[in-house]
């Protein structure tokens, strides 16, 4: 952080991994502590201490933040990160794109960008969900626009295989739109997972529970002999601070797994947890790379 010190950025493109890391790690900690929760309930004492948490986050990255602010993409940001930080009305904006439309698909400002959203369609964009009901039944995101690609070059296979016959782009991503046109992802459609009962399951929203929970630094739900397994690679430096030894992690979350159960639809339950010792294998975005993980 020292550099951030020295450079001063107004503007901060990142993934999510980094600012979540920040939040979990230092924030939410320690809006989550009794006595903080008891003064957060009275309303004048509750924004003077909002206003110096996010002076102490603007500082911590380079003190010009309130310029403009966090630019988030690559990947969904948790739903607890995302709450505080509007909670503590941080300037950030979450945006959706992909190489294929260079790259912005939608993004909103984050004085009006609606919680758990990834915003509107950019200008010159159109989007669309493949469903019979867009605003409550998830489906496949298609979009049309100046910026999205004209195909896959010398690969006439491909290009067909990721346009519609009225010609949108098929972006493999799920989600619903609603009223205002504000789009909320669900997941990546090779990534659902079929529920015993014939419900769509979507991993990636079983995560950002998981995610959000206390010593998880990342988790991966994955389809396991006809239930759902969590992998969960914990914080084992604040776990340790807090008298959790290493190799008791496992018992710790054993005996939260029904408390995060409640969190959960029936037909998304886990039927367990398994204790990641090393963090996940990840592509350059710091996603995980699911694939390595599947049984």
């Amino acid at each position: 952080m020292k550099a951030l010190a020295s450079v001063k950025p107004f503007i901060f493109l990142t993934v999510p991994l980094l600012v979540e890391k920040v939040f979990r790690s230092k924030v939410i900690p320690t809006l989550r502590k009794p006595v903080m929760r008891i003064l957060l309930s009275i309303p004048g004492v509750r924004r003077i201490i909002l206003n110096k948490v996010r002076s102490k986050i603007i500082d911590t990255f380079g003190g010009n933040l309130a310029k403009a602010g966090f630019f988030i993409g690559g990947a969904a940001i948790s739903k607890d990160v995302d709450k505080v930080m509007k909670r503590i009305r941080i300037p950030y904006a979450v945006g959706y794109g992909m190489t294929e439309c260079a790259p912005i698909i939608t993004y909103d400002d984050w004085k009006e960008e609606k919680l758990y959203s990834c915003g509107k369609a950019a200008p010159n964009m159109e989007v669309r969900i493949a469903s019979p009901d867009p605003v409550n039944v998830p489906g496949e995101i298609q979009i049309k626009g100046a910026n999205v690609f004209l195909g896959y070059y010398k690969n006439e296979e491909a290009t067909a295989e990721v346009f519609t016959e009225d010609g949108w782009f098929r972006t493999g991503d799920m989600g619903i739109l609603d009223e205002e046109g504000c789009l909320f992802i669900k997941g990546r459609t090779k990534c659902m997972i079929l529920g015993p009962s014939g419900q769509n399951i979507y991993p990636e929203e079983v995560e950002t529970v998981l995610n959000s929970q206390p010593y998880v630094v990342d988790s991966l739900v994955i389809e396991d002999n006809g239930g759902l397994t969590a992998l969960i690679y914990p914080d084992f430096f604040q776990g340790t601070k807090d008298g959790i030894r290493q190799r008791d992690f496992q018992n710790y979350f054993d005996g939260v797994l029904a408390e995060i159960n409640k969190e959960l639809p029936n037909y998304a339950k886990l039927k367990k947890i398994e204790v990641m010792s090393e963090d996940f294998e990840r592509t350059p975005k710091k996603s995980i790379k699911r694939y390595l993980y599947q049984r």
